[in-house]
């Protein structure tokens, strides 16, 4: 049985699943965090996943420095066999902390290059990987530079945030420096991180998004799968939803995977599960990200769901230097697929309707939708859902679209007169 270090977590889907993911496989954790409560205040009175920890230890997680030292203390005392996370904020922190007690796990690198938006663009453009056209800068004028070069539509993205904060498409020189002023207006995560000034400046890409799940050990990377991943919300991008496995012809899938595995090795990357995202443009795939960790907005479990493989398991295996069994199993499900209420506008929330049948109909597999009285903004990211619903079916490429009409009949009522969607 081995016991893991585990140091922050996200608060969403995932802070359930690595914690199942762990047990399932006879393992045990200790969770490292700066502040409990963060996890636990939306309990509601039930014992979070994150409270089945063997120890529950409070540590500035942010200092670095004073960590080192700190876990190797805890390490002499409780004797750890891997470290993970599954917040990309604290990446770096767990690779730096398996090199500092000699465990498993991707180098201090090859995590710290996957996690820095910039690093990752001229690591992957030295390596010839396909990507668009980019630049970086923290000044107004290099940035206005930067953009009249690159030329207009072109993206606007943090080179250290997650779920899509503050990444948006602009049109005109305008619209960049509003962007750029509001990236400026948040110089701290929300973890209390302080943010790179950096802004990171694309060009647009024009086509359907992708992710490659994958896992890599011993220097081979498998492709598990590859997620379809629609996303809504111009200027913003905000998926609307995700079907695995994606509805592609074999020669896409392949050079979708072929270019996820390229940034891969690029960055150095191995013993880890990655989330990938690719678009596929006009004149092939093309970069957009690599996450080093297992894909959130559960994503892990329609992978589970099709193929029978728990990649929250998987990235346990990882840490503790198990090469992982990525064979997969005939589940009888064909697709599977989630969709997500997105919130168009500000209000305070009086009832969602529509969603009467869904206890009754077997394909539905999850659901949940936000309780009356919450106070809703329009969304601009990943973070802002109203809800959502998961279906399995046996038919290949049919759970993304039949996901996706279930949310369509929603209607979302707001207590604001005549604001009802």
């Amino acid at each position: 049985m081995g016991h893991l270090l585990m140091i922050e977590s996200w608060v969403g889907s995932m802070s359930t699943l690595l914690p199942r993911g762990i047990h399932q496989r006879g393992d045990r954790f200790s969770f490292l965090t700066r502040d409990l409560a963060h996890y636990v205040k939306t309990a509601a009175g039930t014992a979070h996943p994150l409270l089945t920890a063997t120890n529950i230890v409070t540590a500035d997680t942010n200092d670095e420095a004073a960590l080192l030292p700190y876990a190797r203390r805890l390490h002499t005392a409780l004797e750890f066999d891997g470290v993970l996370s599954s917040c990309d904020y604290y990446l770096p922190t767990v690779a730096a902390v398996a090199a500092e007690l000699g465990l498993p796990g991707p180098s201090r690198e090859s995590v710290a290059a996957a996690c820095d938006k910039e690093r990752t663009r001229r690591i992957c453009a030295a390596a010839g990987v396909p990507q668009p056209d980019f630049a970086v800068a923290a000044e107004w004028p290099e940035l206005a530079d930067a953009a009249e070069r690159i030329g207009f539509p072109l993206v606007v993205k943090p080179v250290d945030l997650c779920g899509g904060m503050f990444v948006r498409r602009v049109e005109n020189g305008h619209e960049l420096r509003v962007a750029v002023e509001e990236l400026a207006g948040f110089p701290v995560n929300a973890r209390g991180q302080r943010r790179s000034p950096l802004v990171l400046l694309e060009e647009c890409l024009d086509g359907p998004e992708f992710s490659v799940e994958t896992v890599t050990f011993g220097g081979r990377t498998t492709v598990v799968g590859i997620t379809d991943k629609p996303v809504v919300g111009q200027p913003w991008f905000i998926e609307a939803g995700h079907m695995f496995p994606a509805a592609l012809e074999p020669a896409a899938a392949a050079g979708i995977g072929a270019v996820a595995t390229a940034a891969i090795a690029a960055l150095g990357l191995d013993s880890t599960v990655a989330h990938t995202e690719i678009k596929l443009t006009g004149t092939g795939p093309k970069l957009v990200e690599v996450n080093p960790r297992p894909a959130g907005n559960r994503i892990t479990e329609l992978v589970r769901r099709v193929t029978g493989i728990d990649l929250a398991a998987v990235h346990a295996d990882l840490a503790l230097g198990r090469e992982p069994d990525l064979t997969p199993l005939d589940t009888g499900i064909g697709s599977a697929a989630i969709a997500f209420l997105i919130p168009e506008q500000t209000g305070v929330l009086r009832e969602i309707t529509g969603a009467q049948h869904w206890p009754d109909d077997a394909r539905i597999v999850d659901h949940h939708l936000a309780e009356p009285g919450k106070e809703v903004t329009a969304a601009r990211n990943n973070n802002g859902y109203l809800g959502h619903v998961m279906v399995a079916v046996d038919k290949p490429e049919a759970a993304g679209p039949f996901a996706q009409d279930l949310i369509a009949e929603l209607k979302t009522h707001y207590d604001e007169p005549g604001t009802t969607s």
